[in-house]
């Protein structure tokens, strides 16, 4: 059975900066100290997270009504040349997902893949086929979570919005994890408008149903951005995101979900979401 949640949750990508013995049972504790409701766990240099300890996070975040995502490793290109890398690709989204799974958490988000100078259409082909391997590999274990292909900040990375929808529509178990920011640099400073948002949420409204704006994973952090795409990010403040119009268009769009802070000063930005979030009034 897949977590539906009730509202919109806020919380950090990975452990507080601010946690006192840098644990994930630490930083389960230390999210809701701070007054959030969610966590991802970082798997972005490898799935660090055993069994036994997965176990333990599942209970302690039940305890502290914290809902966990997780970001499957950076090293994961669907479209690889190499068969090997594929296979090794495929591998690190099942772990990540079966981690998860175990922690009893909600969605798994990852890069899926690059274009490598192809045609757009065959490489969208070949990830939709390796990401129908996962899901079924997932299915036959008993594994019921979202898995997310995350709209990418450059490109040269598979990723647009229409792409991630036309695989939602396709393949079981997947939905779009929305990095705004990742939108806006890749479109070069667009993607920043209350309009635009509001095309991007009532596009996936209209494809995918009611249901993917009752179950989203999104991303939200400044960015720095150049001609080709993302360069790194930014904390909200020191950026031109038009943060606080989009939590306006999210509230509009009444959508359930988690939003997660990829700012640098991750637990500060989540805090200010929230925070922001709970006074609009629509």
């Amino acid at each position: 059975m897949r977590i539906k949640l009730k509202k919109l949750r806020f919380g950090t990508a990975g452990i507080p900066i601010s946690t006192p013995k840098r644990s994930t049972i630490n930083g389960i504790q230390k999210v809701r100290e701070l007054g959030l409701d969610a966590m991802e766990l970082e798997f972005v240099r490898g799935i660090n997270l055993k069994p036994e300890l997965a176990k333990k996070a599942k209970y302690v975040a039940e305890k502290n009504d914290i809902i966990l995502t997780a970001h499957a490793p950076y090293y994961i290109n669907l479209n690889a040349k190499e068969k090997e890398k594929v296979e090794a690709s495929k591998r690190r989204i099942i772990q990540s997902a079966e981690r998860l799974h175990e922690a009893g958490g909600y969605s798994v988000v990852f890069h899926a893949g690059y274009y490598l100078k192809q045609d757009p259409v065959k490489v969208y082909e070949r990830i939709k086929g390796e990401l129908k391997d996962v899901v079924k590999t997932l299915q036959d274990k008993g594994i019921e979570l979202w898995i997310r292909p995350e709209l990418t900040g450059k490109p040269t990375q598979f990723g647009n919005l229409k792409e991630l929808i036309k695989l939602s529509q396709e393949v079981e178990m997947v939905l779009p994890a929305i990095d705004f920011a990742h939108a806006h640099a890749r479109n070069k400073g667009e993607y920043n408008t209350i309009k635009e948002w509001r095309e991007m949420l009532s596009l996936m409204e209209q494809e995918l149903g009611r249901e993917a704006l009752d179950n989203m994973h999104i991303h939200i952090s400044g960015i720095n951005y150049t001609e080709k795409g993302e360069k790194n990010h930014l904390n909200l403040q020191d950026s031109d995101m038009n943060w606080e119009e989009l939590l306006k268009v999210l509230k509009e769009f009444k959508v359930k979900g988690v939003v997660i802070s990829e700012s640098p000063n991750i637990e500060g930005d989540a805090v200010l979401m929230k925070r922001k979030y709970e006074e609009i009034k629509v």
